[in-house]
């Protein structure tokens, strides 16, 4: 049978583009054709999206790898490559998603959110898209772009209305499934369970009846905040329910009292998550049919119920169904984000890799990450690098031993601001500067201009910017 998994990880490779095509044209009765090389197909871009029909991240236990298709090349007559299909990871609603710092990328909390893991690279330009004036017969073309490629971090939080918290054999798993059709394993001794359980229970007539989703929680023990037993591992699970239900063993097996159940239970979702000490929630005495009478008038005790015999049950439904309708009319629910549990919009919206998505009025609006910026790195006394997507990009041709593709890629780096923040970052006259696998000569305010015959004159003078391909 297969379990329940609720932590895993994620591989996401996008689509590579694909290369622009070097082509001219070759016709009988046309004289000296012209470039007609067509443009590389986009890669595809990965996408995660929460499906209510997935109940846990068993699928990427074994196999968490996830490629979108490559963009084809571009050819000859201006035919363009075609753009690679997207990929579509269907995950649980719930699911977080952590890049490899541990910083919150992605929370896919409701039905149909979608985050993009990993965009795919652009398609490279033919040598059609470099004529002009100055150039009538372009060598060169654009190589395609690399998809981006991660390591993500999967976490299930369960998404229900009530969760049942409560130590080791309290009784959770007999109510839940005295209440639903759930059916947890039951035994007379503690961590009979060790995953999660959702039940649907439904109260009232079919025209106004009342639907709740109950998560029968592994049980808690003093310490498990900072691990113990089964720890932060399933204290997660109660983090998005809009009301607990604490279960207090009225029969204990060790004779732990009441109030001591209690405070233990509370201090250790306090020591978690100290707003969920201010959920809305229930104290339940469980066991009344064999606890000592003294115990079943304890003040602290909300209701006093007998999952095995029913005695007290509906009255506990409908106290929490009340609850749960009263804080979904008044929108508070832990996926709804505002005590931190998930990333804000702005966050989402900028973060690396992906994008993310804001849930907004009921609407789903898919957030991309903002474009990456040019960055200037000193990596010797007199040597610099320089990174970001648009600047690979910009030195990304089919041949750059052609002194045209060459002074084209000086150009594109210029107009990013290469010099200036070169400048900024303290590089001298005569520094070498690498962008990916090419390196170039700077020389400060030196402009770039391609003669009639194509060849850069920074490569013939010692006061101009000159590079070469390595």
């Amino acid at each position: 049978m297969s379990g329940f998994v609720d932590e895993a990880q994620l591989h996401a490779k996008a689509g590579d583009g694909g290369a622009g095509a070097v082509s001219f044209r070759r016709e009988a009765h046309v004289d000296r054709g012209g470039p007609d090389g067509g443009d590389g197909g986009r890669g595809g871009d990965v996408w995660l999206v929460a499906d209510e029909n997935q109940a846990s991240l068993l699928g990427f236990r074994d196999h968490p790898f996830r490629r979108a298709a490559d963009g084809t090349h571009g050819s000859g007559k201006r035919r363009h490559g075609q753009r690679g299909e997207d990929l579509v990871v269907r995950v649980p609603i719930g699911t977080v998603v952590r890049g490899p710092d541990g910083t919150v990328r992605g929370d896919l909390a409701t039905p149909g959110e979608r985050w993009r893991a990993a965009q795919g690279g652009k398609g490279g330009r033919g040598n059609a898209r470099f004529l002009s004036n100055a150039r009538r017969a372009p060598a060169f073309a654009e190589q395609g772009e690399r998809g981006e490629e991660q390591w993500f971090d999967l976490e299930l939080k369960l998404i229900a209305d009530v969760a049942l918290v409560g130590f080791p054999n309290a009784g959770k798993s007999t109510l839940i499934s005295a209440v639903s059709a759930a059916r947890p394993k039951i035994a007379d001794y503690p961590f009979t369970t060790l995953q999660p359980h959702l039940g649907v229970v439904r109260l009232g007539r079919r025209d106004d009846d009342v639907e709740m989703i109950v998560a029968d929680v592994p049980g808690l023990v003093e310490g498990a905040a900072e691990g113990r037993g089964l720890g932060h591992r399933f204290l997660r699970h109660v983090e998005r329910a809009r009301v607990l239900i604490v279960l207090v063993d009225l029969a204990a097996a060790d004779g732990t009292s009441p109030s001591k159940q209690l405070d233990v239970l509370l201090g250790e979702l306090g020591r978690y998550r100290p707003e969920l000490v201010a959920r809305p929630r229930l104290v339940v005495g469980s066991k009344a049919d064999v606890a000592d009478p003294s115990l079943v008038g304890r003040s602290e005790l909300d209701l006093v119920i007998s999952a095995v015999t029913g005695a007290g049950v509906p009255a506990l439904l409908e106290r929490a169904a009340a609850l749960v309708l009263e804080s979904r009319r008044e929108g508070h629910a832990g996926a709804a984000s505002p005590d931190g549990v998930g990333p804000s919009p702005a966050a989402l919206g900028r973060s690396g890799g992906g994008g993310g998505v804001e849930r907004h009025r009921g609407e789903i609006v898919v957030h991309r990450p903002l474009p990456e910026e040019l960055v200037v790195a000193r990596v010797g006394a007199h040597a610099w690098s320089i990174s970001g997507r648009e600047a690979l990009r910009a030195v990304n041709f089919s041949d750059l031993t052609d002194d045209a593709a060459l002074g084209e890629a000086v150009r594109r780096l210029r107009r990013l601001g290469a010099d200036r923040a070169l400048a900024r970052a303290g590089a001298h006259d005569g520094d070498e500067v690498t962008v990916g696998q090419v390196a170039f000569t700077w020389f400060k305010d030196q402009p770039v201009e391609l003669p009639e015959r194509g060849r850069p004159r920074g490569a013939q003078s010692p006061r101009r910017s000159r590079g070469r391909s390595r």
